[in-house]
């Protein structure tokens, strides 16, 4: 299938099925990486789903990409551009738009699927746009609440589903951060399930097929 000009760069694995409209699963991937990272899961992911995976804006020295620039050595808690998360946030949002014109997706029935820093903008982009999105996996993040939007409690997030995990030692975002989800999506009425492993970093095997299941129920 024939990769148009969208406003992100993206890999796709269109479905078997190509007779009716499928389900999309758009991949965002975490800081430093690109659209090759998660797209490794999508054959282990059933056929019959529109997979999409999307290289983030920009560019990062010597290599890799991001949705935001976090600053390491920052000594004040503002460690991340949240202009720029914003702009991502919008982006990722037009995207799914513009894969739904162009593909033969079913707009009722897109479910991200997000690591570390595109964990965290999958929850933003589902919280500000709950319309777009039917499912979110949610891989080694968290909710950054300065990219919430500010009428959350007016939302409608009864359709939602959320399958969230963390490293019980991951080095690089704290498990505290990731153990606020599940209260934070439970005072919000979202259905969600939070899962952990005992691996830093990164998705456990055991991690990946139990996402894989949970995914294969709902999409």
């Amino acid at each position: 299938m024939k990769n148009h000009t969208l406003s992100l760069q993206y890999l796709i694995k269109a479905p078997k099925n190509t007779n009716k409209k499928a389900p999309l699963l758009l991949m965002l991937h975490g800081y430093g990486s690109d659209e090759k990272d998660l797209f490794s899961f999508a054959q282990e992911l059933p056929e019959d789903v529109f997979i999409v995976s999307a290289r983030a804006p920009f560019v990062i020295e010597p290599v890799g990409n991001a949705w935001y620039a976090i600053h390491w050595n920052t000594t004040t808690e503002k460690f991340s551009d949240t202009e720029q998360a914003k702009k991502s946030v919008a982006l990722i949002a037009n995207f799914i738009d513009e894969l739904i014109t162009n593909y033969p997706i079913d707009k009722n029935n897109v479910s991200l699927l997000g690591f570390s820093q595109g964990s965290i903008l999958s929850y933003a982009v589902a919280l500000n746009f709950p319309e777009k999105i039917k499912n979110v996996v949610a891989l080694s993040g968290y909710i950054q609440e300065d990219l919430l939007p500010k009428d959350i409690q007016t939302k409608n997030y009864l359709h939602l589903d959320f399958y969230c995990s963390h490293g019980s030692v991951d080095q690089v975002i704290p498990v505290a951060w990731a153990r606020n989800t599940k209260p934070f999506l439970d005072h919000l009425g979202i259905k969600n399930q939070y899962s952990e492993f005992p691996v830093g970093h990164g998705v456990a095997p055991q991690n990946f097929f139990e996402l894989k299941a949970w995914l294969e129920k709902r999409i």
